[in-house]
């Protein structure tokens, strides 16, 4: 039976390409740095890690720039990569999905989560032997604060600057994954964007809450965005692992993952808001206000310490006020990966989950 290890097995997106993998027949191990017993019962065999925690020497990085900044991490922490080598043992791929996400906090979580975590992946993987890594990134990695409609991967690069430390360090750490892409370690990096679905604990939750507290605002409701269920998200990972090989087309490549249909910004919040029984929300505010609100939030929070997310925030306020949805054929092309449901197919899924209480 072959064998795969998944980090952050645990998360949204890691517990459904487990699921996915233990129904192919694969053996699955995960890493998580809490406890998951319903994983357990499904049968991954799971531990826990922290692939960010402090070793003996201290990463470097800096925060403020753009992803042209060095890469290097340095998988210092030797033994949280003896740790995740002797767990590869006998894999024939990793799935590094465990990351940091959101729009607020210190760079030094984000930068030793992500960057720090990734660069020890890579150092386990080849210290084990394994000949495939899959990496999962995040568009927002070339998302500079403009619109951008109908892009290829090729069209676009890493923006100069960043407006948040997440889309900073994901942005390092796909280069250093994709850097590593050689002849003993084939590595792929996979865009989703705006996974939603059933169990969702970031996305959906959020417009719920703003929307019954009456603070939801759309700021541009006609530009068109991309979004992928979570089903098709991790398919999209198996698909990746099926065609991956050393010198395979889309050995050392990225690709965005959607589901291909862009809809309006407007469309798609309320087509989730009324999947969960909330009424639509119509209320606009205007983008350059919402991105000053956002910079002098974060000055305030920053000035006083506080550690619990603005109400605004100016990478916010840009993911709401621009278009971002992607030419997905490239997926297709080298992965064979093509959604298996349309977008109202999957959000009357979700509705008919939501209403029987899954």
């Amino acid at each position: 039976m072959a064998r795969v290890l998944i980090t952050g097995a645990g998360g949204f997106l890691g517990a459904a390409l487990a699921r996915q993998a233990l129904a192919r027949g694969l053996e699955v191990r995960g890493v998580a740095r809490g406890h998951y017993p319903a994983l357990a019962a499904l049968g991954v065999e799971m531990s826990r890690l922290d692939l960010g925690a402090r070793g003996a020497q201290e990463a470097g990085g800096r925060a403020g720039g753009g992803a042209g900044d060095s890469a290097e991490s340095g998988a210092e922490g030797g033994a949280e990569v003896d740790a995740l080598a002797a767990l590869m043992e006998g894999c024939g791929a990793v799935f590094h999905v465990a990351a940091k996400a959101g729009a607020w906090g210190r760079w030094d979580e984000y930068h030793r989560a992500n960057v720090v975590g990734t660069a020890r992946v890579v150092a386990a993987a080849r210290a084990a032997g394994v000949p495939r890594l899959v990496f999962t990134s995040s568009p927002s990695v070339v998302h500079g604060g403009g619109d951008l409609e109908g892009v290829r991967e090729e069209d676009v690069t890493y923006p100069p600057r960043f407006s948040a430390h997440y889309p900073h360090t994901k942005a390092l750490a796909e280069r250093l994954a994709l850097a590593a892409n050689d002849a003993a370690l084939a590595v792929v990096s996979l865009r989703p964007h705006l996974i939603w679905g059933p169990g969702d604990p970031h996305l959906a939750p959020r417009l719920v809450a703003r929307a019954d507290a009456g603070r939801l605002r759309l700021l541009a409701p006609h530009k068109r965005v991309d979004a992928v269920y979570v089903e098709d998200a991790a398919r999209a990972h198996l698909c990746a692992y099926d065609r991956l090989a050393p010198g395979a087309p889309c050995a050392g490549r990225a690709y965005f993952i959607s589901q291909g249909e862009p809809w309006e910004m407007g469309r798609l919040v309320n087509a989730l808001l009324a999947a969960h029984g909330r009424a639509p929300v119509h209320a606009t505010l205007s983008p350059r206000v919402a991105y000053a609100v956002g910079a002098l939030l974060e000055w305030a929070y920053a000035a006083v310490g506080a550690r619990a997310e603005p109400l605004m925030t100016r990478f916010v306020a840009e993911q709401l006020s621009t278009a971002h949805w992607y030419d997905v054929s490239a997926a297709a092309r080298d992965l064979g990966f093509v959604p298996s449901r349309t977008m109202s197919e999957r959000l009357a899924e979700l509705a008919a989950r939501v209403a029987g209480g899954a």
